[in-house]
C-alpha cells in the first residue's frame, strides 16, 4: 500500500452500536456487563463507542423513524466531527417487510413518512454530523421499469442530502450503464457490499461512481446461516481474518484518493466482531485506533493485541 498521510476523508465504523441481547450481545465484550457492579454511574454506550470510532451506521432507523428529540440526543452524546449514517425506514425500501411487521395493508410511502425522515435528519444536518442516508433494497428488488422509476423518485425526494443505494440483485449490474447513469445523475453512491455470493447476487467492481462519496458495507460471509437460521443475528456471526480484510484496506486506500469522503461500515455485529474487524482495518490503513478496550474483548479477539490499548480493570 502506498504511503499516505491524510486520512481525514476515511471513516470506519460499525453498523449499529447497541446489541444488548442474544448470544451475540456486545455486553460483557466491547461494553461492560450490565449492572451497577460493572458499569459506572451514567455509563453511555454511544459515548463510549464514540471514543473508539468517528462514525456509526444507524440500523434502528430501518425499523422505526427516530424522532428529532432522539437524534438530537445522539448529537449531544458524541464529540464534534462524529458522523451518523442512517438507514432509511423499511417502508421506503422493504414494503412487504413493513406490512408483515405492522399488519398495515397499505405500504405506500406518504408525505408524512417523508417529513418524519427529514425531521429526524435535521438535528444531524444542523450539527454537521450527518454522514449518508442509506437506502438498502432487498435482493427481490430487481431492475425493471417500475423499480427504476421508484428509485428515481426516491433520489429526487432526498436530493438535498448525501445518499447511498444498496442494490443486491444481479439485474442491476447486468445493466450497469443504466444503473450508473441513474445514480450519477443524483450524485448517489452505489454502495459496495461484501456478503455471501449466490446465483442472483450483484456483481461489483468496488470502484467509486461519484466523487462526493464512497460507501462500503461488509456483512460477513456466513453463507451457511444467511438464509436458514434460528435467530437473525446468526447471519452476522462471522469474523474476517486480517488477510481477508487486507484487500478492503487496499480498496479503501485507493478509493479515498478519488472521493471527498469515504465511509466503511462492518455489519458482522455478532459478539462485537464488527468492532474487532473495524479496529484491524483502521490499523491496516495507519489510522489511529483510539480509545481503551476491555481486556476481556482483547482476550476474545487476540488479533487485537498490539493494535489496541487496554487498561487493567477498565469497566470490568
Amino acid at each position: 500500500m502506498r504511503s499516505r498521510v491524510p486520512t481525514h476523508n476515511i471513516r470506519i465504523g460499525t453498523s449499529g452500536w447497541s446489541y444488548p441481547s442474544g448470544q451475540g450481545s456486545w455486553n460483557g465484550l466491547f461494553y461492560p456487563p450490565r449492572g451497577r457492579a460493572h458499569r459506572q454511574r451514567g455509563f453511555d454506550e454511544l459515548s463510549y463507542y464514540a471514543e473508539h470510532f468517528d462514525t456509526v451506521e444507524v440500523n434502528s432507523s430501518f425499523y422505526g423513524i427516530p424522532t428529532p428529540e432522539v437524534t438530537q440526543r445522539w448529537v449531544d452524546r458524541t464529540p464534534a466531527g462524529f458522523e451518523f449514517s442512517m438507514k432509511l425506514f423499511q417502508k421506503f425500501t422493504h414494503p412487504r417487510m413493513f406490512t408483515n411487521a405492522t399488519g398495515q395493508a397499505n405500504a405506500d410511502v406518504t408525505n408524512l413518512d417523508i417529513d418524519r425522515v427529514r425531521a429526524a435528519l435535521s438535528p444531524l444536518q444542523d450539527a454537521g454530523k450527518l454522514g449518508v442516508l442509506l437506502a438498502q433494497f432487498p435482493p427481490s428488488f430487481k431492475n425493471d421499469t417500475s423499480t427504476r422509476d421508484y428509485l428515481t423518485w426516491l433520489l429526487t425526494v432526498f436530493a438535498d442530502c448525501p445518499v447511498a443505494v444498496e442494490l443486491r440483485h444481479a439485474s442491476w449490474s447486468a445493466d450497469v450503464g443504466t444503473t450508473l447513469s441513474m445514480l450519477n445523475e443524483f450524485g448517489a453512491a452505489w454502495a459496495q457490499i461484501d456478503e455471501p455470493k449466490f446465483r442472483f447476487s450483484i456483481a461489483q467492481n468496488q470502484l467509486p461512481n461519484v466523487e462526493n462519496c464512497y460507501y462500503m458495507r461488509l456483512h460477513g460471509r456466513n453463507a451457511a446461516k444467511w438464509w436458514k437460521h434460528d435467530r437473525a443475528e446468526e447471519r452476522y456471526n462471522y469474523l474476517y481474518s486480517a488477510s481477508e480484510l487486507k484487500p478492503f484496506a487496499e480498496t479503501t486506500d485507493a478509493a479515498s484518493r478519488l472521493v471527498k469522503k469515504l465511509y466503511l461500515y462492518l455489519n458482522n455485529h455478532f459478539a462485537a466482531k464488527a468492532v474487532a474487524n473495524a479496529s484491524v482495518l483502521k490499523h491496516q490503513l495507519d489510522i489511529p485506533v483510539t480509545g481503551e478496550f476491555r481486556q476481556a474483548f482483547v482476550d476474545r479477539y487476540p488479533e487485537l493485541k498490539g493494535i489496541v490499548q487496554t487498561r487493567a480493570g477498565l469497566l470490568s
